[in-house]
């Protein structure tokens, strides 16, 4: 009989993440296009270039939540693998106090230098007071922003998706009642979008917060001793950065790129920069969502060398962001209208200029999925090399570059061809580089995804269905498969 190894359970394992972190994903991303689709139909699409003054900010607060929720819930992970609970708790501890206390503090600085910041985001005098309102507001959720999503990354992983997806389900629905009464009867503007936000994740921080009254939860918060604090957040970070590096180098390539097409469009041109990011943000939320699903199989799977495990996970997600990519490049290039009837888009003289930049960036949309899965799947198997070089050559480099050299060359056009050059270039980065450590490695690592095998005879994989005859029969299997004796007959007798 063919004991074969099926993969149902790691199938329904990931069937089972998968579908709720999708939706969180959805739930969790969606406040940001919310506030720009709100913004444009009530004040006009002309001020989503206040949205995309704010990004580096808002990117820069992104990078704070990232290092600490996904640095400190991986090794959390990491150490209930190997079921050293106390570790875990420590690591949980660590998390949620010093995001608490570093939101506090980027809070009380900013309201401090809030001038300072304004005249380094915004290059347009005519939208420095709606830059103001905007930040002035936000900065009333950021604390309750941080803890909330720390929160959610070590809540999933503890078998709580459910509550994750209820939070930020709750906190969009309070996004979007308030966005309207703010916006359209209070007549607060702009500074009602991003007050409307802060309120969201208020009352998202203190419906999250009823995992501590969960009697299922593994996680606590307990008493670390001062020797281990340090040591803790600098590992936090570290396990975090390439990931947390994401928003980081988006702030810094938002800075640049503001600046670039500003100085080739004007306003229009941020706006129509906004449009696009909000299309590739678009894509990023299912990106995301697969991506995220993946992590915790992989990190404990990598861990236990079931490299064949990781192998069939990492299958199953590049088919389906590969899927992604290529249905909204399709949608996109060829009815950008979406994206123009969404934030409302009517203005004769800016519709061809955002329709055509919405065409151009869509051709990114695969490269972009694939990049964002290989920078993941790196992180979770410790690749911290490979996923730093991902995300600085993605986030920063080539964009950066790309921007300056061709829009220099071709003017707009040039501008939108080189997000779509910059992604091509890391998957082609990425791929020379792992054939170079495929060959480097003499079989260690293999494939594009650079994963390991287990050596002949090293691991016997194989399913049953659960009754006495296929026990005793892979039972006999497993004695002739192991030549030590000893050992087999204590499998035999297993």
């Amino acid at each position: 009989m063919d004991y074969a190894r099926n993969y149902d359970l790691l199938n329904s394992k990931f069937k089972e993440l998968l579908f709720p972190t999708l939706l969180t994903s959805i739930a969790g991303n969606f406040a940001m296009l919310i506030d720009a689709f709100f913004i444009s139909l009530f004040m006009g699409s002309t001020f989503l270039s206040v949205v995309q003054t704010m990004e580096p900010f808002v990117c820069f607060i992104n990078t704070v939540y990232w290092l600490i929720g996904f640095g400190g819930s991986i090794l959390c992970n990491l150490a209930r693998a190997e079921l050293d609970k106390k570790r875990s708790n420590e690591l949980f501890s660590v998390s949620i106090i010093g995001i608490v206390l570093i939101s506090i503090v980027i809070t009380i600085l900013s309201f401090i230098f809030q001038d300072m910041i304004i005249q380094f985001l915004c290059h347009s005098p005519n939208m420095k007071q709606y830059v103001a309102q905007y930040f002035n507001m936000f900065l009333v959720g950021i604390v309750f922003e941080c803890y909330k999503i720390v929160l959610a990354y070590f809540i999933r992983n503890d078998d709580f998706v459910q509550l994750q997806f209820q939070t930020f389900l709750l906190s969009n629905i309070v996004n979007i009642v308030f966005d309207i009464v703010f916006m359209k009867f209070l007549n607060y503007g702009i500074a009602g979008a991003a007050l409307a936000t802060s309120l969201g994740s208020i009352i998202g921080a203190i419906y999250i917060s009823v995992y501590f009254f969960k009697s299922s939860r593994t996680l606590k918060i307990i008493k670390v001793k001062s020797s281990k604090i340090f040591g803790y957040l600098v590992d936090i970070c570290r396990t975090g950065f390439s990931t947390a590096s994401i928003p980081l180098y988006i702030m810094i390539k938002f800075l640049v790129l503001n600046a670039i097409i500003a100085g080739i469009l004007g306003e229009i041109g941020l706006v129509a920069l906004n449009m696009c990011y909000n299309a590739t943000f678009l894509v990023e939320i299912f990106i995301l969502g697969t991506t995220q699903s993946i992590l915790p199989i992989t990190t404990v799977y990598y861990k236990e060398k079931d490299y064949s495990g990781v192998d069939y996970v990492i299958k199953k997600s590049v088919k389906m962001v590969v899927v992604f990519g290529i249905f909204f490049n399709a949608l996109l290039c060829i009815f950008p209208q979406i994206v123009l009837f969404i934030f409302n888009m009517h203005h004769p003289e800016h519709v061809p200029i955002a329709m055509n930049a919405i065409r151009i960036v869509s051709f990114s949309f695969l490269s972009f999925a694939i990049n964002y899965l290989y920078l993941f799947y790196a992180q979770s198997i410790e690749n911290d090399r490979l996923s730093n070089m991902i995300s600085l050559l993605q986030g920063l480099v080539f964009p950066v570059v790309f921007a300056a050299v061709l829009s220099h060359i071709w003017g707009s056009n040039g501008f939108w061809f080189a997000l779509v050059l910059s992604e091509l270039a890391t998957v082609a980065v990425t791929f020379i580089y792992s054939r170079w450590i495929s060959r480097k490695s003499n079989g260690e690592y293999a494939g594009f995804f650079l994963n390991k095998k287990n050596a002949e005879g090293e691991v016997f994989e194989f399913t049953i269905r659960g009754n006495v005859e296929d026990a005793v029969n892979i039972s006999k299997e497993v004695q002739e498969f192991f030549s030590d004796s000893e050992l087999s007959a204590r499998i035999g007798m297993a």
